[in-house]
């Protein structure tokens, strides 16, 4: 097998299956491999303009292997974006710190590349995360913090019913600085812990 078809089989390994069905979407969701490295650190390093001040992404091969180490464990998700047209890795979603419980809550972190950003990708991808953090993790709430500069990133949530819920002073230590940070936040109302269907797996962390 060659190395191209070893990162393909990867690639449909990680690919996360409930996403395929999704009419006339742009992209589809996976999980992020070891085979991804190389493609990923590139899109980050052509994308530091883009990025800064707002984030800091692994920008070197031990960074991308914490990020995976990170990825692994059983409180955070990692998602790619991918265009179906080409496969190519357009955005980076995840769901870190998920608390079960009573609880039932994740914070969201994401970041799209240089050239996949302003075209929607993603907000078809954020949606798609939600759909899973909602009705396959069993989540009840989503927390996005954001810089308060960051208008790109505030609309999108807001576009997909994010609601401001307050600002927390120098909350997160990015580029050198402890930077301020707005509170949005996605509340799945219902009355059920836990959505039909959770798998037996998910349900058998609530206490």
């Amino acid at each position: 097998m060659t190395g191209t078809a070893d990162r393909q089989a990867a690639r449909d390994a990680a690919t996360v299956q409930e996403t395929l069905d999704i009419e006339n979407a742009r992209v589809y969701l996976r999980h992020p491999t070891t085979a991804d490295q190389e493609e990923f650190l590139d899109l980050m390093r052509q994308s530091r303009k883009l990025h800064h001040p707002w984030i800091q992404p692994p920008l070197s091969p031990a960074g991308y292997q914490h990020y995976l180490k990170r990825m692994a464990r059983d409180d955070h998700v990692g998602f790619f974006v991918c265009q179906r047209k080409d496969h190519r890795i357009a955005a980076v979603i995840n769901l870190n710190n998920i608390v079960h419980g009573a609880f039932l809550s994740a914070y969201l972190g994401y970041y799209a590349g240089v050239g996949f950003n302003g075209r929607g990708l993603m907000t078809e991808g954020l949606r798609q995360v939600i759909r899973i953090a909602v009705y396959q993790l069993g989540l009840h709430r989503l927390e996005a913090n954001i810089q308060p500069g960051n208008a790109a990133s505030i609309a999108l949530v807001r576009r997909l019913g994010f609601r401001r819920e307050g600002f927390s002073p120098a909350y997160l230590f990015i580029d050198g600085a402890w930077r301020d940070h707005e509170r949005w936040a996605l509340v799945h109302t219902r009355n059920e812990l836990l959505p039909p269907g959770v798998p037996l797996e998910v349900a058998g962390k609530l206490p």
